[in-house]
């Protein structure tokens, strides 16, 4: 976009901000809804964040309307267990979705069938990754489930791990000359937004998943111009941090056969093809905040923005997900709208189960007395909250050697790996979580109040027997459903042909 046509649209979004902050208006009773949910963001890439290199200029001006939740964590870091407890709340293991293999059940239902069922109007567009079995609550137009038919088949070999041949050719970036998906969903919201939102006569609620900033690293070339490697950042890894790395993160490194160091070049470039895909990310964000206000409904219509989990980008050796550690598990929360604090940011830890009792309290859904989290309602009020003041997270996906379960509460973060050395970081110190604190006397207390209160809500070591179950069971059916020729073919794409004919003729004499 030329400078002065960018100037022009900038100065545009900037008086519809204005009009839209003096507006100052009180939640309506049962205000709209316009979720966002972006695939791989972590926290930290916004210039709202406080990034130096990455640009998110309308991310920007949403969150100075609205109020910015800086400590805010995902169920777990992979797509499908991430949704499944960002759209039920309930904990991943609690709806029987460990990782990209074990779909959503059905247990619990959705938030869109509980607004749905309290007479909103919902609809929805792009990636939800649930299970269409069952019933997701939402008008759909072009959404997705890719993992309900092409599941992780990594996933179901953890114990030992066998190893994704094709994750490190993900590290690289360019640029594309094509749309991107999302050109496509943006679309679908507008134009509801425009032509539909202000006759419905009810409340409604308008869902859109979008798929970046996920690899492929490639972004529309507007936007991987704006990112010239010899400015983009690289990551920071202290001397001999990986040769004493958790022994957890060091067999995801060669899982994903990143173990071996990348040249600095495709570093550089994976990371300027994903700041470009956050660029591009926000540029539909904000036409669809633009199409908001156009429509007339933005006085009464809460928006919220968050991702499915984070990225790691390179950070303590990692690529990619699958792992707790902040910029795979941290995500971006902001909100705006009537009766939402402007300007405001807000350290206390959350997450999005409570994210979900939130969405029932402005809806008026109720039953979420069965849920886990608490409403974030009165935390931006300023009321009396019943919040904890923690969040959890759990992860069993691909390249896990075993489950991994997080803890986070005020400064203090948690990880605990079943039948494996703890972790133990204090983020106000060390943001970046590379002093393991966990055999340090003077952490002993928080320590023990942290195992305690994880071991008050999740019997970890039945957690992780139950995922590696759930994965053995998938197995047992592809093996049984397939010969071994074809269970090698199912494999190879995702471990390359030698490696899957030794699993599948180990599966077939395993499972028959």
């Amino acid at each position: 976009m030329p400078n002065r046509t960018r100037e022009a649209t900038r100065r545009q979004f900037a008086a519809a901000l204005g009009a839209a902050v003096a507006s100052n208006a009180q939640v309506p009773d049962r205000p709209n809804i316009v979720f966002v949910c972006s695939d791989q963001h972590s926290f930290k890439y916004a210039g709202y964040a406080g990034h130096s290199v990455v640009k998110t200029p309308n991310l920007d001006r949403i969150a100075a309307r609205g109020t910015i939740f800086e400590n805010a964590y995902c169920g777990s870091p992979v797509c499908v267990p991430g949704r499944a407890c960002m759209m039920t709340g309930r904990y991943p293991h609690e709806t029987s979705s460990f990782c990209n293999s074990t779909v959503w059940n059905g247990s619990w239902p959705t938030w869109g069938t509980r607004l749905r069922e309290a007479g909103y109007h919902t609809e929805a567009t792009g990636k939800f990754d649930l299970n269409p079995d069952f019933d997701i609550g939402f008008e759909e137009h072009e959404t997705s489930h890719a993992h309900r038919t092409g599941p992780d088949i990594t996933s179901l070999f953890r114990s030992p791990v066998a190893y994704r041949v094709g994750e490190r050719e993900l590290i690289r970036g360019r640029p594309r000359d094509t749309p991107h998906p999302d050109a496509r969903r943006t679309s679908n919201c507008v134009s509801f937004l425009r032509e539909k939102a202000a006759g419905i006569g009810k409340p409604w609620c308008y869902y859109v998943g979008f798929t970046a900033p996920h690899p492929a690293f490639v972004a529309g070339r507007r936007y991987w111009e704006a990112y010239p490697l010899n400015e983009v950042d690289l990551p920071v890894i202290p001397d001999r941090y990986l040769e004493n790395q958790h022994l957890m993160f060091q067999e995801l490194r060669h899982f994903k056969r990143i173990a071996t160091p990348i040249p600095e070049r495709r570093i550089r470039e994976a990371r300027a093809g994903y700041y470009g895909l956050v660029t591009e990310l926000d540029d539909h964000i904000g036409r669809i905040w633009q199409a908001l206000d156009d429509s007339g409904e933005l006085d009464r219509t809460i928006f919220v923005y968050t991702s499915d989990h984070g990225e790691a980008l390179g950070d303590h050796g990692l690529w990619l997900k699958n792992n707790l550690l902040d910029p795979a598990a941290r995500v971006p929360l902001v909100m705006a709208g009537p009766g939402i604090p402007q300007g405001r940011r807000i350290d206390r830890v959350a997450s999005h189960v409570d994210l979900v009792q939130a969405l029932l309290e402005w809806s008026g859904a109720g039953g979420g007395q069965e849920l886990r989290g608490s409403s974030l309602v009165p935390l931006l009020t300023g009321g009396t909250s019943a919040h904890p003041g923690w969040a959890y997270a759990e992860s069993h996906s691909e390249g896990n050697t075993t489950g991994s379960f997080m803890l986070r509460k005020g400064p203090w973060k948690y990880i605990q790996f079943t039948w494996y050395d703890d972790l133990l970081f204090n983020l106000e110190d060390d943001p970046a979580e590379f002093r393991d604190r966990s055999d340090d006397p003077a952490a002993l207390g928080v320590l023990r109040e942290l195992r305690e209160i994880l071991a008050f809500q999740v019997n970890t070591e039945q957690v992780t027997r139950a995922a590696f179950a759930a994965q053995e069971r998938m197995l047992a059916g592809l093996a049984r459903s397939n010969s071994e020729a074809e269970l090698a073919r199912i494999l190879e794409g995702r471990m390359g042909a030698g490696l899957a004919q030794v699993l599948a003729a180990g599966a077939k004499r395993r499972f028959g």
